[in-house]
């Protein structure tokens, strides 16, 4: 049960809602659950969560001349040539707080191909994830 509470808080941390994985990965390291399991269901629920954005751009530009469409076309120019200037391994940072939900909703508005998105994805989440562990344990050290 703690392991799908695990991908579940990692997976909506990946979408635009505001959610956070971290605080469910310390206590579960606390607890003394082996961190290679934790890292595989973190990874693979926060690359998933990214992947919903990642549907959501494919599909966002189809509602832009919606009176309630969020985003003003001036907004999606930016994000555009932003990630058209710094590409695909700019996904490397889909991991970081504040850009990295956004970055991955452009990747679908720019059309990445989903196969390049999780890889790429998947690196930058795991690597997150492998300090969050890492920095963990050491704090069980500490205390």
């Amino acid at each position: 049960m703690s392991y799908l509470i695990l991908f579940s808080s990692a997976f909506l941390a990946a979408t635009i809602l505001p959610f956070y994985s971290e605080v469910v990965l310390f206590a579960m390291i606390r607890a003394g659950e082996p961190a290679h399991w934790l890292l595989l269901t973190a990874t693979v629920g926060n690359t998933l969560g990214a992947v919903v954005n990642w549907v959501l751009g494919l599909y966002l530009l189809h509602f832009q001349h919606k009176k309630w469409f969020y985003f003003k076309p001036a907004q999606i120019e930016r994000m555009q040539v932003w990630f058209q200037r710094y590409g695909v391994w700019s996904l490397l940072l889909a991991w970081a707080p504040v850009v990295g939900d956004p970055l991955t909703l452009v990747a679908g508005i720019m059309r990445v191909r989903l196969w390049q998105f999780l890889i790429l994805v998947a690196i930058g989440k795991s690597v997150r994830y492998i300090a969050v562990i890492y920095f963990s344990e050491m704090s069980l050290n500490w205390f």
